[in-house]
């Protein structure tokens, strides 16, 4: 199966928006449409790579997620400065470290499917363990929600898991 490439991430400086959704009330579709006519309006952008990043509550056990469990998902691009803001977007600072990256192919309905193995199969027999920080996928020039030989990268928080002796 997929194996990740392990690598530290710097700090990055994000624009874009976010909204409070859970995967039983996505919300991802009016997210990116609404960020999608927007996002030229930005300045100082690095690259065209585009960020869509969760953030979970620092209690989230991951063994508890469940389809009602709420997050704020961000849509989002990167900057080289917090300058002149378009007044309805906001700022992430996305703190760098260890990050497993994994290759998801496919359309994003066959995501669940990935998402699946990084954290019942991938994760559990790793030597890391999730780190409190966000998770993303970085849509590139290979991203395509309904082509099936769409790819992004998945980004997933990871630290050295701690010995039990």
């Amino acid at each position: 199966m997929m194996q990740p490439r392990i690598e530290t991430l710097p700090t990055k400086k994000l624009v874009g928006k976010s909204i409070k959704m859970s995967l039983a009330a996505n919300k991802t579709a009016e997210l990116w449409s609404s960020f999608m006519p927007e996002r030229k309006t930005i300045k100082n952008t690095i690259g065209s790579d585009f960020f869509s990043i969760q953030s979970y509550e620092k209690s989230l056990d991951f063994k508890d997620f469940n389809p009602n469990t709420e997050f704020t998902k961000c849509a989002m691009v990167e900057t080289s400065k917090f300058e002149d803001i378009p007044e309805n977007m906001e700022t992430l600072i996305l703190k760098g470290g260890l990050y497993a990256v994994f290759i998801h192919k496919g359309m994003a309905k066959d995501f669940p499917k990935t998402s699946h193995y990084i954290f019942s199969h991938w994760l559990p027999n790793s030597d890391f363990e999730l780190d409190q920080r966000e998770h993303f996928e970085l849509l590139g020039a290979k991203y395509n929600p309904i082509d099936e030989n769409s790819e992004e990268e998945v980004w997933i928080p990871i630290k050295k898991r701690q010995s039990l002796n």
